[in-house]
């Protein structure tokens, strides 16, 4: 699978509706085929701060580069930004999230 992580820092009059302004492209790529999560976070330390994780099956990701709305957010999303969003990408084995072994929880 390939895990993406992207930093999106946001101009302080688009923070609070940075949501909004996703919300089509969120909606649309979880309901992608090789979707395996798509979730925003925001910065608790810095209210103008985004951060969007996804992870997509290795197969799905092409289909997912050629959204038709890819196009619509080069377009739309770079007016609410401060910069250029950064991007941490990996391959990793398997498509789900493993425990964490350093925290079990009995049951």
């Amino acid at each position: 699978m390939l895990a993406i992580t992207i930093r999106f820092a946001v101009r302080p009059e688009w923070a609070d509706r940075w949501l909004d302004l996703v919300a089509e492209f969120t909606e649309a790529t979880r309901a992608e085929a090789g979707n395996l999560w798509f979730r925003w976070s925001r910065d608790v330390d810095d209210p103008g701060v985004f951060y969007l994780l996804e992870g997509h099956r290795d197969e799905a990701v092409e289909a997912h580069l050629r959204s038709p709305l890819v196009p619509k957010i080069q377009r739309e999303w770079p007016a609410a930004l401060l910069d250029t969003p950064r991007v941490l990408m990996a391959t990793l084995p398997g498509d789900e999230w493993p425990e964490l072994d350093l925290l079990p929880v009995a049951r």
